[in-house]
């Protein structure tokens, strides 16, 4: 029975911190307080000029995607690398399979021009 007052009081103790943040972030906010410029979008200080909301083209998503995916790949092989000895044979073999279907994409991208940019 001692483990339910735990687990309630852990319970009454969340429930309040999530409600006593957001209360506290509404009453600090800045509900238009100051001049009309202050909620106004800029960068570094300067009035923006021009659509506010442009957007931007679809080549620097897909440099993004490209970015994560090889990332993951230098996160899996630095882990493989601490652990090469003990991997022997099979680890190399694997290693190497996995590069190689990420030299394919990348391959395949290349070909299809994804990496030039416009």
């Amino acid at each position: 029975m001692t483990g339910l007052w735990y687990v309630l009081g852990f319970l009454i103790a969340g429930v309040s911190f999530v409600f006593l943040t957001i209360g506290l972030a509404w009453l600090i906010s800045h509900r238009n307080r100051g001049d009309r410029h202050k909620g106004l979008p800029y960068e570094s200080g300067i009035d923006t000029f021009g659509d506010t909301w442009g957007r931007f083209g679809l080549s620097f998503y897909i440099y993004a995607l490209l970015f994560v995916a090889f990332d993951i790949e230098v996160v899996f092989v630095y882990l493989w690398a601490i652990v090469f000895r003990d991997v022997l044979v099979g680890g190399l073999v694997s290693m190497a399979v996995f590069v190689g279907i990420l030299m394919l994409g990348l391959a395949y991208a290349w070909r299809k021009g994804v990496l030039r940019w416009r």
